[in-house]
């Protein structure tokens, strides 16, 4: 390789028009989505900004660095899937698609610098997933998801969980199996930490008096441990309980 010249990067597929009109669905719900998913793509396709009027798209299984700051284009998105590529950074323009609910990031490369402040402009925002990455803390904003139902933090290099994701008023589950939190204490504590693995949170006045009670239990073991957030501060869940109560556990763990 000659001097002053960088490696090239991966090439990857070229996506069409033509293809990408091919591979839109329709959903069962009436929905459009353009599925490009496991297409060894590389980068984004500039052309589907014809498409941009899809409710749904899915480039998951890729080989993609980058998200173009034009992905605000697609302002009907309500499902976004970006899981296992190579991203390292979100665009701030990512702010402006306020419909979405369903945002997948797992298995790249993204880190809480690399997220922006206009992740929390994300207003309809109920599943978040960010497992798989370099996550060493929770990034500050997602504290401003306040529609927030569903968080998947797992296999990151978290030290532990901040107050500010108990104060999200409505979400219900956190996956944080695989992080490094998770590992510490003693081996006495060590069943009442893995518990924790997945969180359930949910409302006092929901839950009937024996739950209440276990729970409430399992809490003050949880506060008595060691070491378990990254501050002296106790995790303040206001409220909520945890771990794992039954009482609304409706949905299935992301995987």
């Amino acid at each position: 390789m000659g001097k002053g010249k960088k490696k090239a990067g991966p090439t990857g597929k070229k996506i069409t028009l033509k293809l990408a009109k091919n591979s839109l669905r329709m959903t069962a719900d009436g929905k459009r989505r353009l599925d490009l998913s496991n297409m060894g793509i590389a980068t984004f396709p500039k052309c589907i900004l014809k498409l941009a009027d899809v409710d749904e798209l899915d480039l998951s299984r890729n080989m993609l660095q980058k998200i173009p700051d034009y992905i605000e284009d697609f302002k009907n998105l309500r499902w976004l899937d970006f899981h296992s590529n190579r991203i390292e950074t979100l665009p701030e323009t990512i702010g402006q698609l306020e419909n979405l609910f369903y945002l997948n990031l797992c298995n790249n490369k993204l880190t809480a610098a690399s997220l922006p402040l206009q992740l929390g402009q994300l207003k309809k925002l109920r599943h978040l997933n960010l497992g798989m990455n370099g996550f060493e803390c929770v990034p500050s904003t997602l504290a401003a998801l306040k529609e927030l139902q569903e968080l998947g933090l797992f296999d990151n290099h978290l030290t532990g969980l901040p107050e500010n994701i108990a104060n999200l008023p409505k979400l219900m589950k956190v996956n944080v199996k695989r992080n490094p939190f998770l590992q510490t204490g003693d081996e006495e504590d060590r069943d009442t930490i893995q518990r924790l693995e997945c969180l359930y949170l949910v409302n006092e006045d929901s839950m009937c008096k024996p739950c209440l009670k276990k729970c409430k239990e399992e809490r003050d073991k949880l506060n008595k441990l060691k070491g378990f957030a990254p501050s002296a501060r106790k995790l303040a869940f206001q409220g909520l309980l945890t771990p794992n109560s039954t009482a609304q556990e409706t949905q299935e763990e992301w995987r």
